[in-house]
Formats: C-alpha cells, sequence, structure tokens
C-alpha cells in the first residue's frame, strides 16, 4: 500500500463494471456454485463440533462471537457500504485510483489506528488496572484487524464485479478453515479457543494472499489523497456503522441475553447450535443471491434508473420465491429431524430453535429484494432507524420472554424482530423501486407448498423413526411434491432451471 505512480495495471481488477461485466446470472452461479462447495465444509464442520463441544464450550464460543461482530462493525467504520455503493461506475483511470485510495485503502489504515489505540487500552487495563481478560477474548483482539482487511478488499472485489476471484478466496479458505480448526480441536484441546485459533490460522493466510493482490491492484497516491471524499463517505456510510451494530445486536444480542438472564451457558449453546444451523439456511438464501444482485443492482440504478431496477426485481424474484417457500416448508416441516441427524441426539433441545429460525430465513429474502431500495437513494438514515427499533424492540421482548420461555423466547424475540424491519422496509421503500413477487408465483408455490406439507402430515413420513431416514423421505416428497408441480405449473420456472446457460436475468 506504499504510494505509486498513478496508473493501474491492464490486469487491475479495480476497473468500470460496465456493460462488459458479466450478468447478474452469471455472477449468481460463482456465488452459488461456490455457497454450495463453503456449506459442503459446513455439512462436515457443524455436526463434528457439535459433537466435539459441550454446550457450555458453544456458549463460550457464541458469546464471544456476539462481541467480535459488534467491535468489526465499528472499527470498519461503514467502509465496506461505501465501497459498494460508491464504487465509479465506467470510471476512468484517474477515477478508479481515486477510489482506491480513499474508499478503500485510507478506510483501511484508520481502522487498524482504531485498533491499536483500543489493544493499547485493553493490555492497560490487564497490565496495572487488574483487569482479567481470558485467552479467548485475546483471540477475539487479535481476529479484528485481520476480519476488517479481509472484509475491505473482499468488498472490492465485490463492488468491481470480480466474482470468480472471490468465490474461489471464499471456498479456498473455508475449507482451511475446516482442517485446521478440526485439527486444532481433535488434536490440542475440545475448547472454543482451540477453535480461535484456527480461525486465526486462517484468517492470517488469506491477509497475505489479499495483500499481494492489493499491492498488485490497488493503487495509493499521495497526490489522489482527498479527504473531503473520505469525509464524504463518512457520512454516507457512518449511519451504517450504527446499523450494523444494531444489526449485530439484532443477530447475536441474544447469546449475551441469554448469559446475562439465566447465567448458564449451557442456554447459551442450546440457542447458538440451533441459531448457528438456520444462519446456514441465510448463507445458501441469501450470500449468492446479495451477491449477485446488489452490485447489479446498483449499476443499474444508477445507469439506467427505477424502472429498470424494478424489472430486474421483478425477474430475481420469479426463482428467489419459489425457493424461499420451498426451503421454508421443508425446514418447518422435517428442520428437527435435520438438526438431530448432524448433531446427534444429545443436542436435540436445539431443535426448535433451528425450526423457527431457519424457516424465517429461508423466506425473508422475498421480502428484503422487493423491499431494497433506501440505499440505493442514500437514505442511510432511515435504515438505521429502521435497525435500530429491530434491535431494540428485540431486546425488550427479551427482557420479558426470557424468564417466562427461557432459551424459545429470545427465539421469538428474533423472530418478531426480524419480521417487522423486513416489513419495515418494504413499507419505506421508495414506490419506483418497490415490487413484490407476481401472483402467479406467489399462488403456484403456495399450492406446490401446500401439497407438500399435506403428504408429509398424511404419510407421518412412512413411519420412520431414523433422522436420516425421515430427512431422506422428506427430501424425496419434497422433489415430487413441491419443485415437480412447480416447474410444470411454471413454464418461466422450467426456463430458468433447463435453459440456464442461455437464460440472463440481466
Amino acid at each position: 500500500m506504499t504510494a505509486r505512480p498513478e496508473t493501474l495495471p491492464d490486469s487491475s481488477a479495480v476497473r468500470p463494471a460496465t456493460a462488459g461485466s458479466p450478468g447478474m446470472g452469471s455472477h449468481y452461479l460463482r456465488y452459488s456454485g461456490s455457497t454450495v462447495l463453503v456449506m459442503a465444509a459446513g455439512l462436515i464442520s457443524f455436526p463434528a463440533l457439535t459433537r466435539l463441544l459441550d454446550n457450555t464450550q458453544y456458549g463460550i464460543l457464541g458469546y464471544y462471537e456476539t462481541w467480535l461482530m459488534i467491535v468489526v462493525a465499528i472499527i470498519k467504520l461503514g467502509g465496506q457500504h461505501a465501497i459498494l455503493r460508491l464504487y465509479p461506475y465506467g470510471g476512468t483511470q484517474s477515477q478508479l485510483v481515486h477510489f482506491a485510495t480513499n474508499l478503500v485503502l485510507l478506510p483501511m489504515l484508520v481502522s487498524m489506528g482504531l485498533w491499536l489505540v483500543a489493544l493499547a487500552g485493553i493490555a492497560a487495563a490487564s497490565a496495572w488496572g487488574g483487569l482479567h481478560v481470558s485467552p479467548v477474548f485475546w483471540c477475539a483482539v487479535v481476529m479484528l484487524p485481520l476480519l476488517v482487511f479481509n472484509s475491505q478488499v473482499e468488498m472490492t472485489l465485490r463492488a468491481s464485479e470480480r466474482s470468480g476471484l472471490l468465490a474461489v478466496s471464499q471456498v479456498s479458505s473455508r475449507w482451511l478453515e475446516l482442517i485446521l480448526i478440526l485439527g486444532f480441536v481433535v488434536a490440542v484441546q475440545r475448547s472454543a479457543l482451540a477453535v480461535y485459533a484456527g480461525k486465526i490460522a486462517v484468517a492470517v493466510i488469506l491477509v497475505a494472499f489479499y495483500l499481494r493482490w492489493v499491492r498488485r491492484h490497488l493503487v495509493f497516491s499521495r497526490s489522489a489523497l482527498d479527504l473531503p471524499a473520505y469525509r464524504a463517505s463518512l457520512r454516507y456510510s457512518l449511519p451504517l456503522v450504527a446499523n450494523e451494530m444494531a444489526g449485530a445486536a439484532l443477530v447475536s444480542i441474544d447469546r449475551v441475553m441469554l448469559k446475562g438472564i439465566l447465567d448458564d451457558y449451557s442456554a447459551v449453546g442450546i440457542y447458538t447450535i440451533g441459531c448457528a444451523l438456520a444462519v446456514q439456511i441465510w448463507v445458501i438464501m441469501n450470500q449468492p443471491l446479495w451477491g449477485a444482485f446488489n452490485p447489479v443492482a446498483n449499476r443499474t440504478h444508477e445507469t439506467e434508473g427505477p424502472a429498470r431496477v424494478r424489472a430486474l426485481k421483478s425477474r430475481v424474484l420469479v426463482p428467489a420465491t419459489y425457493a424461499s417457500i420451498g426451503i421454508g416448508a421443508a425446514i418447518w416441516l422435517v428442520g428437527a429431524d435435520l438438526l438431530e441427524m448432524l448433531t446427534g441426539p444429545t443436542k436435540v433441545a436445539s431443535a426448535p430453535v433451528f425450526v423457527w429460525l431457519g424457516t424465517m430465513f429461508a423466506l425473508l429474502p422475498v421480502l428484503d429484494v422487493g423491499g431494497y431500495g433506501l440505499l440505493l437513494q442514500k437514505r442511510t438514515m432511515t435504515v438505521l432507524i429502521l435497525t435500530t427499533a429491530a434491535a431494540i424492540l428485540n431486546i425488550m421482548l427479551n427482557l420479558l420472554w426470557i424468564p417466562i420461555h427461557g432459551v424459545m423466547g429470545s427465539v421469538y424475540a428474533t423472530l418478531v424482530a426480524y419480521v417487522l424491519l423486513s416489513v419495515g422496509r418494504c413499507v419505506l421503500c421508495p414506490r419506483e423501486l418497490f415490487q413484490l413477487p407476481d401472483s402467479r408465483t406467489l399462488v403456484v408455490a403456495g399450492v406446490a407448498a401446500s401439497l407438500f406439507a399435506l403428504v408429509v402430515h398424511v404419510t407421518g413420513l412412512f413411519g420412520l423413526d431414523v433422522p436420516w431416514m425421515r430427512v431422506a423421505a422428506g427430501g424425496g416428497l419434497w422433489v415430487g411434491c413441491y419443485a415437480v408441480p412447480a416447474l410444470l405449473l411454471d413454464a418461466r420456472l422450467r426456463q430458468l432451471v433447463f435453459h440456464w446457460r442461455t437464460t440472463r436475468v440481466v
């Protein structure tokens, strides 16, 4: 990141993302392919860790990951949001150098400075103030700058629509993480500390890879340094910092509150296991979808206007709605068996957590895509208010329901907060950008899901009582009673599935 001549190599990844960029369909295939491979690693690591770690160690892991998520959101100062939204689509070489200097590299340096100040404060409090800091806490502190750097680079790759390189790096790092974490846990210690050791090792390797890429493709030019432009990016992104903190609280504050109210890491572990598997559903549904949709929607809005964004949403919502309703129905009906199959009978208490949250995470992308528009118009304060209100509601409902319902109180609180947040985004989305699925898609998906639910109820999954057999039977019924009817009744879906090589979403 040293100063160099104000030029960009021909192979630079920070390039204009214009008509020559791959279409959203190509991006989606890359991101979905990488998600499948990442999930394959998760199908190994999740069952293995839930068996190797007891509920208490899993609770410690979830507790510190919550705080890590919140602090990372703070020290990034929203730089990733500015990168994605303010990328100079169709920009000249000098504009790209200006972007790399002021919206990527300078924010990295500022974040590193904030981390060093915080590190010095913690070290001083530990050495002279008698503050006891656990080894897991120190691991989380070490992870902070690594996660910030990797996040900024990955968002630059995403904004410049380099989905291929980003997909390869994410898959490689996830599988390496699987190997190292399980290696440390099995060979060294069955604890959250061993898990963090593996995470740190992978993060360091990924930083080394991205640092080489940064040195080759991102130019820091002193002559391009523009503090007013950086301050302008902060005015856009700082509300999103608070929004990200509120979002992190919305996702994970339940674990902190369970520990505080019930004073039991085991309860935190029960929630964390079910929520972790539900979050994997979120990853399946959202990561490829938003990885492909977000930069294309931003580019379309900037270059072609709101009407084209709505047309893009309309096409995206056809497959997204079928996927959301189908996966949501499957989780609701056989999700408990899936969790028991993956984690074993000792973790069956987490099944209701997964069923409720997994179904919610499967269904919400339809509302989120339809209501995406506030950020396109840079209305970050409105987004912040919505997310903060949802987080406050979640905290209040946790305080009310955890003493009554225990772990499930947190589940119900999360469910209500998330649903109201998504509905609020739709209500406040500018009308020229708002788009929901067409009635044909909703009717066909609803009928197919109802048929699937009816057959599962009538057959009782053929009286099977072994979890993997019930999951297999449910999968077969899902294909026959949901997927096949949907394909037969909607020619648009058939076109997308059977002619994906020639069908472009945008």
